[in-house]
This record gives structure tokens, C-alpha cells and sequence, in this order.
């Protein structure tokens, strides 16, 4: 193994994953501990609990405490050298809260290295025992009562990047002070799930990271900082105090490893820790540098942009999210998630190609960019960009025209063509007039093996198109946290993130690139698009 090594945590719904990385960014390890399967006592399905009350999802805070006992006794059964890890972050998965009581400063900074965490931590570190997490949607009053608190959606948008949503942060403490408010009045601090795992790693609380902390709806999304108005709304005059400091940057170190790590595992004592991010913010450190575009193409479809510094912030929406980013103050994520990904897809596979994908395939290419002129818009789920529409929907030449005028051999293309176009129009949307140009767009998720998709989303977007070769990016991405802040550090507090991946180089794959006679055809007809939606918009 290499001399000096760094761990990448990541800490999503239905597991906690451990990448280790070496100095020349190499993966040289990874353990994961799979929380249905390996600690079945706390009877969660794929990760959660779905509770007694409507949309309500929390985890037990005690699974994630002792996965990670479970966790550094495998890699120190695998023989990981321990001592050889010069620096950790990671991620944790985005919204997910947990409530630290009176005594958890005390319980961590006088942790007993002959006992596990779960044995001096669980219960008595911990005012509520269930964790809400992202998929709750049981907070719908009170997104409600915090945009009309600062003058509505778009202004809350404005303000933090993203309108009040029910799996934010925000709204899950406003819940939690109206319903339990013994608990909450019990809580001393309030962590992210990826400031949760840091504060275990430093015997004491740590502070929040400012990518993760714009999935709360209570920082300010353009100063990073805690915003009064939101913070009284939530969580009353005590929540400042809960939150702790001001949200941290990235690239910066929170601390070093507490003795407890030193003497019960063998880590180093200069083991440094860096703030832990969202899983997107994340993601997105592992597969991209700044200026490109990340499609995930599963179930849902996600687009990440990491938008380099300009002269003016991006644009906010109430159908898209703006977020802090985790290497640089002064540059941006956007992102945009829609229900109907693949599963849209799969249906006009099924009804029009014969349920194989290479029928599919080979229909999408037997007609030219643009289809003709024809438009499909397809919702079999209730969609959230743009909202609240369901159903399909035919256009011609962005005329409104009945399923049975519809050319049968024309849905494949339409439905990547409509797809990608709704993206497309929105990226414009978003960036700064005076933002560099985009310049690749990397591809992710199931469809992303599919050569055909792969050409037309080099076409439309008039990209150069990757595919990544990491498949754990969030913990990949935490593991180039670490070495971002320790070679940071090394270099005096001075370098970017961009200086550092131009060091070690990429694991991107180019799978396909732009004709620009076909981009130019798709940029014609973006604003064709917009036209059928909005008549869509209009039905719903």
C-alpha cells in the first residue's frame, strides 16, 4: 500500500461504505457494511422505517453508530493499515438530521477506548432516537408556513436555492419543535448526516458544511451563511445556537482524530478530519471539475452542473436546486431531479419496441434529429419538473395533436429527444449570461450504457460525452475530500481542487462526440419545446 492514505466515508440509506484512496487518487480498498442485512435487529427495509404517521421515514441513529463499529472491525480484520490514513472525510446522504443531546459533548470527548461507540454512545447521546431522512414527505404544513415566511416559493428559492421541500432539513426541525417538543427542548446540537460522522471521528461536535447545509432551506445560498428570518421560523431563538457555527468550507480541516480512534484502531494521532458533504456535492467531486455536466440516467433522472465562478450568481427556481459548492466559495451546483427517468423509457421500450432495446435502438435512429417535426412528452408518474403534470402528450411542429396522429415509429426518439431537450432549456435557464461555456457532459446510471442514448446526448447538448469508471462516487468523492484538505494543508492553505485533479489525472472514458450540424438542429427547436410544454403545464 502506499505511505499515506485517505478514507472516504459514505453514509447513504441502505449502507456505510469505506473507500480508501492512495496520494495518486488509486482506490486500494473498499468495505461496506449493508444495514438490512448486517444489523437486522433494527428491522429496517433498505435502510429506513416507514413510521405511524402519513409520509413519515426516519433510520435508527444507533444503526449508523455502530455500522461504523462493524465497519473499522472488517477493514481491521482485512488488514488496512490504519495507521496510514493521513486524512478522512466523506458524505452522507443529503437532508437526513440527527439530534445530539446534553451529554453528547461530554460522551464523545471522553470516549473509552476499551468499548465500541454503540455502548457509550446509544441512548444517552442522542435526544431523539429516529432519524428523519430523505425520503419523509410528512412536513407539508410546514413548508407551507416557511415560504409564506419569507414572502413565498420563488422568494425561498431566491434565498436558500431551492423552495421549501418536505425532505429538507428546515421544515423536518419545525416539525419536530411542534410534535415532540420535549425532545426538541432536550437537544443540544443538531447535526447533517454528514456532519454526524465527523463529530464521532473528533470527539466533539462538527460544524456543517456549507455544500450539504443548502439542503436545509435555512442557509443563505449566495453568503453561506445562517439566515436569521428562517433559523426563528424553524426552529425558534435557540436554533442558532443548535446548528453551531457558521456552515464550514470544503478543503478546509475541522480537526485531528480523536485518541479513542488512536488507541483502540491504530490511527495515526495526525490524521486529519475535513468537513463531510452531501452525497450529491459528493458525487459530484469524484466525476467532475468545474464547467461540466453531470446526467444521471436511472430510475429518476438527475442533472448535476458544476457551475464555474462568474460575475453573477445563477438563476434560481422553484423546479431546480442551487447549492453551495463543496471545493470552492465561489463557484456553484445546480441541480434538477425528475421522477419519469427511466422508467418513461422502459414504457415506450415495451409499446413501441417490442420491449428490446435494440429494436428501440434502431427505431431512434431510422428517423433524424428533430423527429420530423413530432414531440412526445411523457409522464406515467406525476412529474416534478415541470409539476404536477401526468399523462402523455403529441405535438407537431408545437401544435397540439391526438396519440393516433402520432407516427407509432417515432416515440423512441421522442422520448429522448423530450427528455433531454426539458434539460437542455433549463441549463440556459440557470447559468450566468457570463458563465463559460459547459465543457463535457458526463453520463451516469443504467442508461448510460446504451450507445445510442450516448450520441444523441452528445448531439442535443453539443457535448463531448464520458462515462465514468468509478461506480462509488460518493465515497470516492470523500476520499478526495481528505487528500483535497490534507494537500491543502501541505501546500500552506494554498491550491484548488482543479490544481489537484489536473495532478492526478482522470478515470473518465470519452464514449461519444457532437456533430454540430445536429446540435445546430436541436438549438432551433429548443424553444419549440418550452412552447409544448408550457401547453402542458397549462392542462395540468
Amino acid at each position: 500500500m502506499s505511505k499515506n492514505l485517505f478514507l472516504g466515508l459514505d453514509l447513504s440509506t441502505q449502507q456505510l461504505k469505506a473507500v480508501i484512496i492512495a496520494e495518486d487518487g488509486s482506490v486500494v480498498h473498499e468495505t461496506a457494511v449493508n444495514f438490512d442485512r448486517d444489523l437486522p435487529q433494527y428491522e429496517t427495509k433498505n435502510g429506513a422505517i416507514h413510521g405511524a404517521g402519513r409520509g413519515e421515514v426516519t433510520s435508527p441513529v444507533a444503526m449508523w453508530v455502530e455500522a461504523m463499529d462493524i465497519l473499522l472491525e472488517r477493514m481491521k480484520k482485512e488488514d488496512v493499515e490504519l495507521d496510514s490514513i493521513m486524512a478522512v472525510s466523506g458524505s452522507g446522504q443529503q437532508h437526513g438530521s440527527v439530534y445530539w443531546s446534553n451529554d453528547a459533548e461530554n460522551l464523545l470527548s471522553n470516549l473509552d477506548a476499551q468499548n465500541n461507540l454503540l455502548s457509550q454512545l446509544c441512548p444517552n447521546a442522542f435526544s431523539i432516537a429516529q432519524s428523519p431522512i430523505w425520503q419523509d414527505s410528512s412536513t407539508t404544513a410546514e413548508c407551507e408556513e416557511l415560504d409564506n415566511a419569507v414572502g413565498g416559493s420563488q422568494a425561498m428559492a431566491d434565498l436558500t436555492g431551492s423552495r421549501a421541500y418536505e425532505r429538507f432539513t428546515g421544515p423536518q426541525i419545525a416539525k419536530i419543535r411542534k410534535t415532540n417538543p420535549k425532545g426538541y427542548e432536550a437537544t443540544a446540537r443538531i447535526s447533517l448526516v454528514s456532519s454526524f460522522m465527523p463529530s464521532l471521528f473528533m470527539g466533539k461536535i462538527a460544524a456543517i458544511e456549507m455544500s450539504d447545509a443548502s439542503g436545509m432551506n435555512l442557509m443563505n445560498v449566495l453568503t453561506h451563511k445562517w439566515d436569521d428570518k428562517l433559523l426563528t421560523a424553524c426552529g425558534g431563538p435557540s436554533l442558532r445556537q443548535k446548528l453551531g457555527e457558521e456552515p464550514a468550507h470544503g478543503g478546509t480541516i475541522l480537526g485531528k482524530v480523536s485518541q479513542w480512534w488512536v488507541k483502540r484502531w491504530g490511527f495515526n494521532p495526525d490524521c486529519v478530519v475535513a468537513p463531510f458533504t452531501g452525497d450529491n456535492p459528493a458525487s459530484m467531486v469524484s466525476l467532475s471539475t468545474l464547467g461540466d455536466a453531470i446526467l444521471s440516467l436511472g430510475t429518476s433522472t438527475t442533472l448535476l452542473l458544476d457551475i464555474p465562478p462568474s460575475h453573477t450568481a445563477p438563476a434560481r427556481f422553484t423546479t431546480s436546486h442551487l447549492l453551495a459548492h463543496p471545493t470552492s466559495t465561489t463557484a456553484f451546483l445546480a441541480m434538477l431531479c425528475y421522477k419519469n427517468g427511466a422508467l418513461a423509457r422502459e414504457q415506450v421500450r415495451a409499446s413501441h419496441a417490442e420491449s428490446h432495446w435494440h429494436i428501440f435502438n434502431e427505431r431512434v435512429e431510422a428517423r433524424s434529429p428533430g423527429n420530423g417535426g413530432y414531440m412526445g412528452l411523457y409522464f406515467p408518474l406525476i412529474e416534478i419538473i415541470p409539476p404536477n403534470v401526468h399523462g402523455n402528450f403529441f405535438f407537431k411542429h408545437g401544435k397540439p395533436i391526438s396519440e393516433a396522429e402520432f407516427p407509432a415509429e417515432a416515440h423512441p426518439r421522442a422520448i429522448l429527444e423530450s427528455q433531454f431537450l426539458s434539460i437542455k432549456a433549463r441549463i440556459a435557464a440557470i447559468l450566468p449570461k457570463d458563465a463559460p461555456r459547459l465543457r463535457r457532459l458526463i453520463l451516469t446510471g443504467g442508461s448510460s450504457q446504451n450507445e445510442t442514448i450516448r450520441q444523441l446526448a452528445a448531439d442535443l447538448f453539443g457535448l463531448p460525452t464520458y462515462v465514468a469508471e468509478t461506480k462509488e462516487a460518493a465515497g470516492h468523492g470523500g476520499a478526495l475530500l481528505a487528500l483535497y484538505a490534507w494537500w491543502k494543508e501541505k501546500n500552506g492553505g494554498s491550491g484548488t481542487f482543479e490544481e489537484l485533479q489536473d495532478q492526478l489525472g482522470g478515470s473518465m472514458k470519452l464514449v461519444a462526440s457532437p456533430h454540430d450540424d445536429v446540435t445546430q438542429i436541436y438549438d432551433k427547436i429548443v424553444d419549440t419545446y418550452v412552447s409544448c410544454e408550457e401547453q402542458v403545464v397549462s392542462l395540468a
